[in-house]
């Protein structure tokens, strides 16, 4: 896997790669949590335009999975006697 570039965002580490004929996505926030998401290199003219998917709707559904991940998680320790 091929590093790209960071791209810049205030709340979440985004990070981009190129493998096997994709773009890689990489979201993390916390260090606990992280979201990838691949895209066929051949649906993009250039890693710049990839930016463009970074848009409001999708970031607002980015951060409601990570809290939801952030919530599931934390109830599974809970349920099964790891976290009290």
């Amino acid at each position: 896997m091929r590093y790209i570039h960071d791209i810049p965002h205030p709340q979440y580490k985004i990070s981009l790669y190129k493998w096997n004929g994709k773009y890689i996505i990489k979201f993390e926030v916390g260090g606990m949590y992280e979201q990838t998401y691949k895209l066929d290199e051949t649906e993009v003219s250039s890693p710049e335009e990839v930016h463009k998917i970074l848009d409001e709707e999708f970031m607002s559904a980015l951060s409601a999975r990570f809290t939801a991940m952030h919530t599931d998680f934390g109830d599974s320790l809970i349920r099964n006697g790891i976290l009290f």
